[in-house]
């Protein structure tokens, strides 16, 4: 298969580094330094099980003209999603399996929006991995899981085989029937945890041992959960209870994406995860205290 990694941060480079170890046809589109620095030095990845660098790897600022793709895993952030989308048309590669591994829940209404129900797959990254100051991947701990699936809730051979096949080869990603439960899943902890870690500048360990903050987090996705079921959202499990659970076994060092972002001033995911919640919570006349305080102060920063 003609595999394309569109973005090489933390969850693309990951996902890379597990994919070139199989026999599939890996490409990879990055931008600006870090286009100069993969051409150069080829994709390390940094956990605390191993270390490895690959090198040479096809690394684009386009997508190839000409070339069909099978799959195509989409891991830039929110704010450059459209002009991924934009870049998936003008390639004539609608017909690929489109796996947004984006934050948030826009990412797959956005596919749906252009390309129909039908069409159009969910996907969700459970890992903590950055590029560090080395321009490396580091992931940390061990959490590193995948779910991907199709949005209509329909069986897909081609997506399923894929997923048998990278799990041979060490990459934890499962097919799920109902893709929108882990989606939901995620963004009640993501849109707290991003939150959080940005606007008190602590790791997720330092957070928990203070209890107010702990509080403060357990709101947060609260408010998230009640916005979920004004979206017909069902669960198997109490999600709260299921992050509750996780929490406890992350490593104290922990933090977001959008915390590292935010001292490094890039541009932040803040209203497509905390500001979804406002916004629609609003929209359906729910009060929404904790989301709109980590807003307001984080602006004010």
């Amino acid at each position: 298969m003609k595999i394309l990694i569109y973005g090489v941060g933390g969850i693309g480079g990951y996902l890379g580094s597990k994919l070139l170890e199989t026999d599939n046809d890996i490409m990879f589109i990055a931008r600006g330094e870090r286009l100069k620095y993969l051409k150069k030095n080829g994709l390390e990845i940094k956990s605390n099980k191993e270390s490895r660098v690959f090198k040479p790897i096809k690394v684009f600022d386009s997508i190839p003209p000409k070339v069909n793709f099978d799959i195509i895993l989409s891991t830039v952030k929110l704010y450059d999603f459209e002009e991924f989308i934009r870049n998936i048309k003008k390639s004539n590669n609608c017909g690929s399996i489109l796996l947004p591994f984006q934050n948030g829940i826009s990412a797959e209404q956005r596919l749906i929006d252009e390309f129909g129900e039908e069409k159009c797959y969910g996907a969700v990254a459970q890992i903590s991995s950055f590029i560090d100051e080395d321009q490396s991947v580091k992931h940390v701990g061990k959490l590193a899981t995948f779910f991907v699936g199709k949005m209509n809730q329909r069986n897909d051979l081609k997506l399923e085989n894929f997923c048998k096949m990278a799990n041979v080869f060490g990459l934890d990603i499962r097919y799920k029937e109902n893709i929108k439960e882990k989606i939901w899943e995620k963004f009640i902890f993501l849109s707290a945890y991003s939150g959080m870690t940005t606007l008190t500048q602590k790791t997720i360990g330092e957070i928990f041992e203070v209890t107010e903050l702990r509080e403060k987090f357990i709101g947060a996705m609260r408010e998230t959960y009640y916005l979920s079921k004004e979206f017909k959202v069902t669960f198997t499990n109490n999600p709260i209870d299921f992050w509750l659970d996780k929490i406890n076994k992350m490593p104290y060092e922990m933090t977001s994406s959008m915390h590292l972002d935010y001292n490094k001033n890039k541009k932040l995911e803040l209203e497509w995860l905390s500001g979804f919640v406002v916004r629609y919570l609003e929209k359906f006349k729910k009060d929404c205290l904790i989301h709109k305080e980590i807003i307001e102060n984080i602006k004010v920063k």
